[in-house]
């Protein structure tokens, strides 16, 4: 049986590795079973920052909502209560939206929720 020579495999497996780890600190950028153990360790942090965002975005649109209700003399539970009852399907991330940018269609939203 003829002898099998990894070299040029391995070779480029460690340099794809490299070039992931590529801007990490010290022996992480540079030594490939360090960069292996970093990389897998970002990957995880990826992750979990792909899910703390939903929840980061969700908490700044609630905070929105939260504040800019509160102008109007209402509480966001309240609010939130109302829009349900007065069957207006507007998800907190488009009421967040018509906050910032089109302040005058929230103030027609509230008035239609506060008269329910």
């Amino acid at each position: 049986m003829a002898r099998v020579k990894r070299g040029t495999v391995s070779r480029s497996k460690h340099k794809k590795l490299l070039g992931l780890t590529k801007g990490y600190r010290g022996t992480k950028s540079k030594l490939v079973k360090i960069a292996k153990e970093a990389s897998l360790h970002a990957g995880q942090y990826a992750y979990r920052g792909r899910k703390l965002r939903k929840q980061d975005f969700r908490t700044l649109w609630i905070t929105r909502i939260g504040e800019a209700v509160k102008k109007e003399d209402l509480s966001y539970s309240v609010f939130i209560n109302k829009l349900k009852k007065a069957n207006i399907e507007l998800d907190r991330k488009i009421l967040s939206d018509l906050i910032v940018n089109d302040p005058a269609t929230f103030k027609q939203i509230v008035d239609t929720v506060r008269s329910v």
